[in-house]
This record gives C-alpha cells, structure tokens and sequence, in this order.
C-alpha cells in the first residue's frame, strides 16, 4: 500500500467517530423540520453538487438544476434515510442520478469510464523517467520527482498554484477526475468515494493514483522549470 494512501486511511477512521456523531444530529434535526440546519447543509455542499454534476451536463444552468432538484429529494427522502451510508454520500449520489439523467436527456453522449483504472489514456508517468528492462534497477525512477522543500510557501499557496491545479483537474479523463475532486478537492473518505461512484476500492486506488501524479507532474512542471527558464 502507498505510505501517502495508508496515511490518508488512518486519518480517516480517527475522525469517524466524531464525524458519525454530528451526522446523527444533523439527520434529525433534518426530520424535525429545522430550516436552520437545511440551510447550513446547502451552503456546505451545494456548490460541491453543481460542480460534481458539470461533469454530466453541457452548462451550469443545468448543473444547478440538478443541485435543485438533488435538495428537494432530500427534502422529500431524509424519513426514509436509513443511514447505510454517510449522508453526503446519500447527497452525492442523488445528484449523480439526477445529473447523469439531464446529460442523456439533453441528447449528450455520456462515456463509460473504465473501471479497471486505465481510462484508454496514456501512462500516468513518463515511461522514460525508469530506469527500462536492460538495466538492474528496471522500474526504478532514473528522474525522481524533485522535492519541494525549498519552495517558498506561498509560492505553493498562490493563486497561479491553485489555478494550475484547477486546470489540471479539469483535464484529466471523467473517471479520475471524479474521484479526485470528491476525495482531494471535497474531502469525502475512500468508502464514500467508492460508495458513490460504485467503484470497488483497488479501481478507486488506481483511479485517484493516477489523478494525483498527473496533477503532481503538471505542478513539478511548473514549479521546477529546467535551468534558464522562469515560471
């Protein structure tokens, strides 16, 4: 298992319990009618939803629709919500039905993405940067990732940063993208990701592994320029 993904799985469970807890409270709060705590809930994740659902659909009037229609099910369904999964997951997936629908009815071809990880795009890395099968260190790296510890911070927190990391998520295939923004970007743990979007957990390892090194390879482009050049 990658150490950075072990990591990721650890800080997960500490926070479920507490996570659990204010969810539960949260859901019934939801059933009494509380329009303070509806309230509360669209402003954490509606944008969340209208950017999830611009993936499936041609504009944004279309994206907040299915936002729209994804709260009133909610509105309609928290009785009959069971708690078998997170309730952002619940969220998630509505607005991936609802969102998926729009995009067919709205006569757009919608890809299957691949399960298997491999999205039919090219290698995550650039194959020329191991070591190839002549030599004894085959599969090793020959160019490893330059370390950033010497970047100033706010050069990694600035806006040409955040911007490059938008861009470069918006271009990766549909099935890593998705997963990237709901585990990275969203915060959603690797159950609910998998949960959402029916993915069993080594396609969504292989998924986000692939997301994160494209972004990382577009940031180490960016910010470790070859000699003479400026960013």
């Amino acid at each position: 298992m990658n150490v950075a993904t072990a990591d990721d799985d650890r800080r997960e469970h500490g926070a479920l319990g507490s996570r659990e807890a204010e969810e539960q409270a949260l859901v019934e709060a939801l059933r009494r009618g509380d329009e303070a705590a509806f309230t509360a809930l669209i402003d954490r994740y509606h944008g969340s939803l209208v950017r999830l659902a611009l993936m499936h659909v041609p504009n944004r009037q279309a994206a907040e629709d299915a936002a729209q229609e994804t709260w009133m099910a909610v509105v309609r369904g928290i009785e009959r919500f069971e708690g078998r999964s997170s309730l952002r997951t619940w969220l998630f997936r509505i607005l991936l039905n609802r969102a998926k629908a729009k995009g067919v009815a709205e006569r757009r071809q919608v890809p299957v993405s691949s399960l298997d990880g491999s999205d039919g795009d090219d290698d995550a890395v650039d194959p020329s940067r191991f070591f190839d099968q002549s030599s004894r260190w085959a599969g090793f790296w020959s160019t490893p990732p330059q370390p950033w510890d010497e970047i100033p911070e706010d050069r990694l927190l600035g806006k040409e940063v955040r911007t490059l990391i938008e861009e470069a998520v918006a271009a990766l295939p549909r099935a890593q993208r998705e997963v990237i923004t709901l585990r990275d970007i969203r915060g959603l743990t690797t159950a609910e990701v998998c949960a959402v979007l029916d993915l069993s957990e080594g396609n969504h390892r292989v998924l986000l592994h692939r997301a994160r090194t494209k972004v990382r390879a577009r940031l180490e482009a960016y910010l470790t320029p070859t000699k003479g050049s400026h960013p």
